[in-house]
C-alpha cells in the first residue's frame, strides 16, 4: 500500500494533469472573434454580362484614382452621426490592405476592363478618351449603435483631346450587416460596386470620337 507522500505526489500530479487538459480544450474552443489586426480588401469583383450584339466601347484611359490625404492610407475610416456627424474616427484593430482609393482603382480597371479595353496612365496613347475619378468620402456611418451604413462617394471627369465631355459625381450607400468592421466593409464593398456601376454606365453613354 503506499505511503501518505507517495498518494499525495500522485493525486497532485493528477491535478496539474487536468488542469492542463482543460485549459487546452478552452484554448482550442475559443474562436478568433477580434483579431489583433484584422486586414480587409473589397472581395470578389461580381460583374454583370455585356449586352449582346452590342458593340465594343472605345478603347478609354482610367487614371489612378485621386483622393484627398485622409483617404491615401490603410486606415478603416468610420463616423458615429448619432453622436457627432462632423467628426470621424478610425478602428485601431482594422485596417484595409491598401489605401481606399488604390482599391478603388483596381475594382474600376477590372470592371471596366470586362466591357472593352482600358489602358493606364503609364501608356503613351494620347488621343483616347481620359476617364479621371476623385474619391471624396469612403466610410462607415453609424445612424445608431447597431445600426451602419457604407457610404462611397465620388466625382468623375471625362475629357478628349483637352476637351472636358462629361462630369459628374456619384454616391451609393450600402446598409451595413453587422456594426462592426467586418460589416463595415461589407457594406462599403457593395457601395463601391454601386458606384463603379454607375460610372460605367455613364460612361458608356458619353459621345466619344474615335481616337485618330
Amino acid at each position: 500500500m503506499p505511503d501518505i507522500d507517495t498518494k499525495t505526489a500522485w493525486v497532485t500530479r493528477l491535478c496539474i494533469g487536468a488542469c492542463a487538459c482543460v485549459a487546452l480544450l478552452a484554448g482550442c474552443a475559443s474562436t478568433p472573434d477580434a483579431l489583433p489586426d484584422a486586414r480587409y480588401d473589397l472581395g470578389a469583383l461580381r460583374i454583370g454580362n455585356a449586352s449582346a450584339g452590342a458593340l465594343p466601347p472605345p478603347p478609354v484611359k482610367v487614371l489612378a484614382v485621386a483622393a484627398p490625404r485622409n483617404l491615401e492610407t490603410d486606415a478603416f475610416a468610420y463616423r458615429l452621426s448619432y453622436v457627432d456627424p462632423q467628426r470621424v474616427a478610425t478602428y485601431s484593430d482594422s485596417h484595409w490592405t491598401m489605401p481606399p482609393a488604390r482599391l478603388l482603382t483596381q475594382r474600376l480597371r477590372d470592371a471596366l476592363a470586362a466591357r472593352g479595353q482600358i489602358l493606364s496612365g503609364a501608356d503613351p496613347v494620347r488621343a483616347v478618351p481620359l476617364l479621371e475619378v476623385e474619391l471624396t468620402r469612403f466610410e462607415q456611418d453609424f445612424d445608431a449603435p447597431e445600426q451602419s451604413h457604407g457610404v462611397v462617394d465620388v466625382r468623375a471627369t471625362l475629357t478628349q483631346q483637352g476637351r472636358v465631355v462629361g462630369q459628374r459625381s456619384f454616391s451609393a450607400s450600402v446598409p451595413a450587416r453587422s456594426a462592426n468592421a467586418a460589416g463595415g466593409a461589407q457594406a462599403l464593398a457593395a457601395a463601391s460596386d454601386d458606384v463603379i456601376a454607375q460610372v460605367s454606365a455613364w460612361l458608356a453613354a458619353q459621345p466619344l470620337a474615335a481616337a485618330r
